[in-house]
């Protein structure tokens, strides 16, 4: 009797384990919930999902609510999409909201945008309700030479069509920057800008700076406008500094060259002076050998001393009279 009560325990518990196992891979409960929604699932289905690694719930809940908001959603698209990476639950709730909005969104659309890596969702509600991108300070400066900082929001709308390969944000920000500076350059005075700030948006506005994004901008505002520098002033404050500099360095290059000028004038002096010494030092051996060679006499040598003489006379009257001078 007790091995018959152990057998029988035994055989409960192998039957509670297996249903366990069964209830675990087969979601009944899932394909109860499907039934009770009108949305008719096959049970070999959903094993199926189990077997290609595919967590039913991500499914079967999101085709619930596709069908619930009238939406023809097939199995085999979400979990395909599925499979290939995207997120199932966000693609259906875009496709609601585009439903509910009237926009045309295909399933095929809303996938690809998804894989592409932008939330569609927000494409969606961005299309209804515009988004308000505000700039920071951009800087230009004007023809008069005052530099103006202007900023700017910029109202835009998602472009479903284009968000696929449209480039972001940053290149709306980047081309409404680069209008900016480019209305401010073109300005002949600051003045006309601070007086008519929104001549800057509508030249902005008019250049389609919107081609190629994913968004469709529907109107710029200039937010704040304010003077920054005068650019001229200082460019001319450089430029003045920087002849200055040139007209200093050519100064002293010319100075340089006096010097040296001066300097080979001087050696050239010495050199002078050098060569007369030496040919004074060869008069004495000449008058010597012109008076061997009876060329030159005594009463010649005694009026060459009495000219000596003389002009050392004359040489030594001057010096007095010039340290006079000096002394007056």
């Amino acid at each position: 009797m007790g091995i018959e009560a152990i057998g029988l325990g035994a055989i409960i518990i192998g039957i509670i384990i297996v249903l366990a196992i069964f209830f675990t891979f087969v979601p009944i409960t899932l394909w109860i919930s499907a039934l009770a929604a009108g949305v008719r699932i096959s049970i070999f289905t959903l094993i199926g999902m189990r077997l290609r690694r595919v967590i039913p719930s991500r499914i079967v809940n999101p085709l619930i609510k596709a069908s619930k908001a009238g939406l023809t959603v097939t199995i085999n698209q979400l979990e395909s999409h599925y499979l290939a990476g995207g997120n199932v639950d966000r693609v259906v709730n875009a496709l609601i909201a585009a439903h509910r909005a009237n926009i045309e969104l295909p399933f095929e659309r809303a996938a690809a945008i998804d894989l592409a890596g932008r939330d569609v969702l927000e494409a969606v509600q961005m299309s209804v309700n515009p988004k308000v991108i505000e700039t920071p300070f951009i800087a230009g400066v004007a023809m008069d030479g005052i530099e103006v900082k202007a900023k700017a929001r910029i109202t835009v709308r998602a472009n479903i069509d284009r968000l696929v390969g449209g480039a972001g944000e940053e290149t709306i920000v980047a081309r409404v920057g680069e209008g900016i500076v480019s209305t401010l350059g073109s300005s002949s005075s600051h003045k006309k800008v601070l007086e008519n700030p929104d001549l800057i948006s509508q030249t902005v506005l008019g250049k389609g700076l919107d081609s190629g994004t994913a968004f469709e901008i529907l109107s710029i505002d200039i937010a704040d406008v304010d003077i920054g520098k005068n650019i001229g002033a200082e460019l001319q404050t450089e430029q003045a500094e920087a002849d200055k500099k040139i007209a200093q360095a050519k100064a002293e290059e010319r100075r340089a060259m006096a010097v040296a000028s001066e300097q080979e004038m001087k050696a050239k002096v010495v050199e002078m002076r050098a060569k007369v010494v030496e040919a004074e030092a060869e008069v004495p051996m000449a008058m010597s050998e012109a008076l061997r060679a009876g060329n030159f006499g005594v009463m010649d040598y005694i009026n060459y001393k009495n000219v000596q003489a003389d002009t050392s006379m004359r040489d030594s009257i001057a010096r007095t009279g010039s340290d006079k001078s000096d002394d007056k």
